[in-house]
């Protein structure tokens, strides 16, 4: 694969989870929160209400989710505000 050496290219791009079949947008989400270890207070939640505070975050436009072309990776990140 080549890489392009225009900076614009090489910026990571919002993906509306919108546009993400709901397996996908599952896939990226279950993904992130695995990876991210996330501590969540002094309950304990199950994968689907890690899962859902996620989505909701995404659907309130707290969080999206970034494509980042030159490691082809996905997460998802809080904007700065």
């Amino acid at each position: 694969m080549m890489f392009s050496d225009d900076p614009e290219e090489q910026r990571p791009v919002a993906v509306p989870h919108t546009e993400l079949s709901p397996e996908a947008l599952r896939g990226v989400i279950e993904s992130f929160v695995l990876r991210e270890g996330t501590e969540y207070g002094e309950r304990e939640f199950t994968l689907d209400e890690k899962l859902a505070q996620v989505m909701r975050q995404l659907q309130r436009g707290e969080a999206q989710i970034m494509f980042d072309p030159v490691s082809s990776s996905v997460s998802i990140v809080v904007p700065n505000r």
